[in-house]
């Protein structure tokens, strides 16, 4: 295990990124390899999985199996659910997410790439740039995630031609441009091997960038909200009512964005009532200021209704509350979304009842045109859509707040997610919408 001590970790950084890639382009494999040469394996998982390599034939320890957790996974070969692993250098601090690649479990890398700050999106150099590819690039860059590293791996099955590498990093890099991914990194690996991955390859001296792990131990990374529009949505209201406790009422929930500070005046939404905070206590504690991401508890100088679902902000900067949000969504369940569907929209802390008001375009991936009115969306599909709510709601732009620019959609039946969606413009400016009458073979 790395012997990184605490003081060290208190002066690294925190990054979250997120795996992709088409089915076998060897993401759990890559995974496997940097937690094993980062030294952040400890030896019984090591020895767990030179056993398991062993019982299925294999002579060298098979890296992927640090990663694929669910038995299934282990029998079949696949990644299934997202599996979330830590690790650490003396440089920084990582939280990865390892996504599926299978096209079934597309929702599952929308969960793992939400909250990431980079997407290493692998890419088998035998077979380039495929569908799969770039419904990735097109996720990451509509979670509007700021970093993107484009592995082209199994190099060694292509002898490490400088060439095959060119070409896909170039049709790549010019497809995420198109979308609006505001920066690509490409590096040539082999996962298997190690190539580029931790160590430097002797195999491919034409190439003089970083390697994988030195790319993401350096790539600059902002959590610095504190000037970000300020969102408290309220989970739970704290009463006590207790001898010593008979007249506390607070309101408690995790920083979404900004800071707040004792004394300043809020506004709740959605009823738009407007109050100053009297008080913030952090871990039991009271602070004169709380930030991004605490989780806080406070009270307010007016007694006022407020509940879950509430969002208490700024009285100078609240956002407006509204009935019709547009938004661009990207679709995982099997069902079908339809216009007129009947549904449950979760904003932050709130849910409400919702209804399809209109499916206005679906995007193809191929070339990031927009199809009119498809009337549908089915499992993975994106698209814009329009969804009318029963009570208001205050939601910011999407590319204002990750945190109070999304919701879901949920099927009320049987509680299925259905949809995810980001409230506003979407992540590319596609070609125009095109007429139908000039359609010729737009499906995917």
């Amino acid at each position: 295990m790395s012997t990184t001590t605490t003081e060290e970790l208190s002066a690294t950084t925190l990054l979250r990124f997120a795996t992709a890639g088409s089915v076998d382009d060897g993401k759990s494999t890559l995974v496997g390899r940097l937690l094993h040469d980062s030294k952040s394996v400890l030896a019984d998982q090591l020895e767990a999985v030179e056993h398991a390599s062993r019982s299925r034939g294999q002579d060298t320890p098979d890296l992927a199996l640090l990663t694929d957790g669910l038995r299934a996974e282990r029998e079949q070969g696949i990644t299934i659910d997202v599996a979330y692993r830590y690790f650490a250098t003396p440089r920084r601090r990582f939280i990865l997410a390892d996504t599926p690649g299978h096209v079934q479990y597309t929702r599952n890398m929308v969960t793992g790439a939400s909250t990431a700050e980079l997407t290493v999106i692998l890419v088998d150099a035998r077979n380039g740039v495929v569908e799969q590819t770039r419904r990735h690039a097109a996720i990451a860059a509509l979670l509007r995630v700021p970093h993107a590293v484009l592995a082209v791996n199994k190099m060694d099955l292509v002898e490490y031609r400088e060439s095959v590498f060119a070409a896909i990093a170039e049709e790549f890099t010019a497809y995420a441009t198109d979308l609006g991914v505001p920066e690509v990194t490409a590096i040539p690996i082999s996962a298997l091997a190690g190539d580029n991955v931790v160590e430097a390859s002797a195999n491919m001296d034409w190439y003089g960038g970083p390697t994988v792990l030195e790319h993401l131990e350096t790539v600059p990374v902002s959590h610095d909200l504190s000037h970000c529009h300020a969102r408290l949505p309220v989970q739970y209201v704290i009463r006590p009512q207790t001898a010593d406790h008979p007249d506390y009422r607070g309101y408690a929930g995790q920083i979404a964005a900004g800071s707040f500070r004792v004394g300043e005046s809020v506004t709740v939404l959605p009823s738009g009532r407007t109050s100053k905070i009297s008080g913030i206590d952090v871990l039991g504690r009271p602070v004169a200021v709380a930030w991004t991401a605490q989780s806080v508890t406070v009270l307010l100088e007016d007694d006022i209704d407020i509940s879950r679902g509430d969002l208490i902000v700024p009285a100078k900067d609240a956002p407006a509350t509204t009935q019709d949000i547009e938004a661009t969504v990207c679709h995982v369940a099997d069902q079908p979304l339809t216009v007129g569907h009947r549904v449950l929209l979760k904003h932050g802390t709130r849910t409400v009842k919702a209804i399809v008001k209109d499916i206005p375009s679906r995007l193809t991936l191929d070339d990031l045109s927009l199809h009119p009115h498809p009337g549908q969306l089915v499992a993975n599909d994106i698209g814009r859509v329009k969804v009318r709510t029963a009570e208001r709601l205050p939601v910011d732009s999407y590319a204002d707040s990750r945190r109070t620019g999304s919701f879901i959609l949920i099927d009320p039946a049987d509680g299925t997610t259905l949809t995810a969606g980001m409230v506003g413009e979407s992540f590319a400016s596609p070609e125009p919408v095109r007429d139908e009458t000039e359609d010729d073979g737009w499906d995917f």
